[in-house]
């Protein structure tokens, strides 16, 4: 059992006493349509709470019709409040506390949300992630939008949130007034940083006087924007410093803006990257600090509590992947807790394609009412065959529920694909996925056979009264001529064993799995971070030498796609970071281009009209896969409860995959 005394220690903001340090922050969901508290969001909140969380922030709450997103939570009208203070009561009834994110987006807003009305902003300055110029707010209607945040702020108060907190970051409406890159303007609210500040501190100090003193307000602010030409950490230090002085209670320190093109929220930014922002902030003001981004397990929580870098912690997206993690982590299961991996697959990348969020972790955020996991009346024996994420989550569902599960993999590992991310930079927080998987199975007594290839005589053995077939794929090769040339691998084959490669590499196949060994290959013969901080910290080299030894490693990279765009099945929310790396890393992509045949000098390909032989020493093979399901026509009428999951069915993600290994226990 792990001790965790900071994490799990009391704090009190302004009168709010919070049992704990954790901090599930505001997100958008999906799950409130029409902008009403549904039952699919109140599940879902329902379920953190009673998983341990301290304080529960939701939201964005739009302030106005002026500034929203389409699906969110509504606090702009008091017909909202009936439902707002349905959410309250059942969340505090679970031991959590509640506090409602105040929004308004600016010029992030687009206009066909709007009625097609022009958003408003400090300035007219266009918006990258819009595509739209907003129109500057006049001098007059600037009161009128901070009294809608203290109108918002009662509102709260009257439906039982215990905080308000203003959304001061990422680039909405308060942001875009304090920074020089959207503000421009030449009267009372722009200009120097006193006056880009005024904003900011008018809506505080209204939302104050309107909710009284003894109601704790919270700022979410970035403690650095990460855009060029805009607020550093010294800035975010300073607006915090002003603010505590008009009522602020406490600070939710978080990075950049939307506009960004410093990662984030992605798993390629190491764990606890940004704590630093919030140890600045921290360090100019009095009131509590929250620090957030890729923090996800509770030793990394308690390790900033114990540093002093912050006072409390959010774990927003690793609650979405484990409701039960404060329980878990206080109590002696800390080892089956289910990490949140940063993949952005269910959550952020389902928000871009406004689709309810999900996660490829817990298959069950957002269904939770739906995909309760009940006792069995009777318990089978379940035989499950494959040990990648889909067997590996199937046999985790099925024991969970009380049945008798035994799971068969042919290798001597478990995890499947999933481990092929430990090569990959920036990719290998994904083999935790496998690792937490492979814990519960074994803390839920799985009887686990390694090293058996499983025939129609081993499962006539076995007797399984329910059969689950995972045996997930194997790579594709495509008709290239030449293709049984020696020098020629599957990236599977290069991600999982240590082949040694030439100088010249061509990867055919510009899918996730081929970016993704374009980023493996042509990281080798660069530095560790780990080289990098000890010659940085003894100035061993100058910087422009250091950024060259980063980024230039030993290989020559090709990549070769077929299509007019690569990447095409990795998330919106990832793509762009990992084609900025492959630019830095300089890997040459060539689009609209078709392996021909090998030939003794290299890889033959067809682009248009024009055919060309790229010189390779080596050729890596990244053109897709083929469903392993051999044994699926033998077994479907020899046992009596049968299903095929995961690639084993067809070949897909990670999140389809335990997605349907999960229901498939479930529905044993």
């Amino acid at each position: 059992m792990m001790n965790f005394p900071n994490l799990f220690s009391s704090i009190n903001i302004n009168g709010l006493e919070l049992k704990n340090r954790i901090v599930m922050t505001a997100m958008h969901l999906g799950y409130t349509p029409q902008g009403e508290v549904t039952g699919r969001f109140l599940d879902f909140y329902i379920e953190r709470a009673r998983g341990g969380v301290g304080l529960i922030i939701v939201g964005g709450c739009p302030i106005d019709e002026q500034g929203s997103m389409s699906g969110m939570l509504c606090i702009n009208d008091d017909r909202f409040i009936p439902g707002l203070t349905k959410l309250t009561s059942v969340i505090k009834n679970e031991g959590a506390k509640i506090a409602a994110q105040l929004y308004q987006a600016g010029r992030y807003t687009h206009s066909s949300l709007i009625g097609g009305k022009k958003p408003f902003s400090a300035s007219a300055v266009r918006s990258t992630l819009t595509g739209e110029i907003p129109r500057p707010l006049e001098l007059e209607e600037i009161p009128q939008v901070q009294n809608r945040f203290a109108e918002a702020g009662v509102r709260a108060k009257n439906s039982g949130f215990d905080a308000v907190e203003i959304l001061g970051s990422a680039g909405y409406l308060v942001s875009q007034f304090l920074s020089p890159i959207t503000n421009r303007r030449e009267d009372d609210y722009g200009g120097t940083f006193d006056k880009r500040m005024r904003f900011g501190l008018e809506v505080v100090e209204k939302v104050r006087r309107a909710v009284g003193p003894s109601f704790p307000i919270f700022m979410r602010l970035a403690g650095n924007e990460f855009m060029e030409g805009g607020n550093s950490n010294e800035e975010a230090q300073i607006f915090a410093r002003e603010l505590e002085k008009v009522g602020v209670d406490l600070f939710d320190i978080t990075g950049g803006w939307h506009e960004t093109r410093v990662p984030q929220l992605t798993m390629s930014g190491p764990r606890r990257a940004y704590v630093y922002l919030a140890q600045g902030v921290k360090s100019a003001v009095s009131v509590p600090v929250l620090s957030s981004n890729r923090i996800n397990d509770p030793q990394i929580g308690e390790k900033i509590l114990s540093n002093g870098e912050a006072d409390l912690i959010t774990m927003a997206r690793a609650l979405i992947a484990d409701p039960e993690l404060p329980k878990k982590a206080k109590g002696a299961n800390h080892n089956r807790i289910y990490h949140c991996v940063a993949c952005n697959q269910g959550c952020f990348d389902s928000i871009f394609k406004q689709q309810p969020v999900t996660c490829l972790i817990n298959p069950r955020a957002g269904l939770e009412k739906e995909t309760e996991i009940n006792p069995v009346s009777r318990s089978k024996k379940v035989l499950v065959i494959g040990g990648g994420p889909a067997g590996l989550k199937a046999a985790c569902t099925g024991a969970e529920r009380g049945h008798k599960v035994t799971l068969a993999e042919k290798s001597n590992r478990l995890g499947g694909q999933l481990l092929l991310n430990a090569n990959i930079p920036g990719r290998e927080e994904l083999v935790q996925g496998a690792i937490d998987l492979i814990e519960n199975l074994y803390a839920l007594d799985v009887d686990v056979i390694l090293g058996k290839e499983a025939d129609k005589t081993f499962i006539e053995e076995m007797g399984p009264d329910a059969l689950i077939l995972a045996t997930g794929a194997r790579p594709f090769m495509p008709k290239i001529q030449g293709i049984e040339d020696e020098r020629v691998v599957t990236a599977w084959d290069l991600l999982s064993k240590n082949i040694k490669l030439g100088q010249r590499v061509i990867i055919v196949g510009g899918n996730a799995v081929g970016v993704e060994a374009a980023l493996y290959v042509s990281m080798q013969g660069t530095i560790s971070p780990e080289v990098l901080y000890f010659l940085a910290a003894n100035n061993a080299e100058k910087w422009d030498k250091l950024e060259s030894l980063i980024s230039k490693g030993n290989k020559q990279v090709v990549l070769v796609e077929m299509e007019k765009r690569y990447g095409q099945d990795i998330g919106a929310s990832t793509r762009w970071a990992i084609v900025k790396e492959l630019k830095r890393l300089g890997v040459k992509v060539l689009t609209h281009t078709e392996a021909i045949r090998i030939t003794q000098e290299g890889l033959e390909v067809r682009k248009m009209e024009n055919q060309e032989v790229l010189p390779a020493d080596s050729i890596v093979i990244a053109a897709g896969a083929v469903s392993e399901n051999s044994l699926e026509e033998q077994l479907q009428s020899l046992i009596p409860e049968f299903y095929i999951i995961g690639d084993a069915k067809e070949p897909r993600n990670a999140l389809e995959a335990i997605k349907e290994g999960f229901f498939a226990g479930l529905n044993i």
